[in-house]
């Protein structure tokens, strides 16, 4: 259901379960967190699903089980944050539930024009992970960080990218296309030279 698919320098994630909206058991959402983990060497990776929703967030079972408030959330999306290459978060589809902090987490984010973004952990009566907040606002700014996590407010692609929540909109059948190309001149460089450049830009 976690496929990780290496072409030399480029690793790609997917989550693959688009019966289930790409909801996240707690095994799969542990072989998310290893991949990111063991991406040390890519000079790219690239995050992205099937079908119709990149992720639901956890699956329905396996949060009433507790997965819902599971450290391996943050566990994955400091992975990722913590890879010195170029991450991209190609999203398919809607972004729910845990599953932001993982594209949070990514340096780039693209969208398909169908995909929703929302976390409704206050309806819900849970924390979103640590770090999601704090990323979210430096993308969104607090008040729009507010909109998502405390109104509920599900967010079209359109306001997303209008946000700064998402970089670009890429029809579907452009979309890993799209992620590639955003890929291309790392994959030429040396990787401290990608590492040193995203640590430039980064804030923290």
């Amino acid at each position: 259901m976690i496929r990780c698919d290496k072409d030399a320098d480029l690793w790609t994630l997917t989550i693959d379960r688009p019966d289930k909206a790409g909801a996240l058991t707690a095994d799969m959402l542990n072989a998310l967190a290893d991949h990111a983990a063991a991406a040390q060497e890519a000079k790219a990776v690239i995050l992205t699903g099937t079908g119709k929703v990149f992720s639901a967030g956890a699956d329905l079972d396996a949060a009433k089980a507790g997965l819902a408030t599971d450290p391996a959330w943050e566990r994955l999306s400091g992975a990722v944050a913590a890879l010195p290459g170029l991450t991209i978060a190609a999203l398919n589809g809607t972004v729910a539930g845990g599953a932001f902090g993982m594209m949070l987490a990514c340096d780039l984010r693209i969208a398909v024009p169908s995909a929703k973004f929302f976390y409704p952990v206050m309806k819900l009566g849970f924390l979103p992970q640590p770090s999601d907040p704090v990323r979210l606002t430096r993308l969104a700014g607090a008040s729009r960080s507010k909109m998502i996590l405390m109104a509920g407010q599900k967010v079209t692609a359109e306001d997303a990218l209008a946000w700064g929540l998402v970089d670009e909109i890429v029809e579907a059948n452009a979309l890993m296309g799209r992620a590639r190309e955003l890929a291309a001149d790392v994959l030429k460089a040396d990787l401290g030279h990608v590492a040193a450049i995203k640590h430039m830009a980064d804030l923290d």
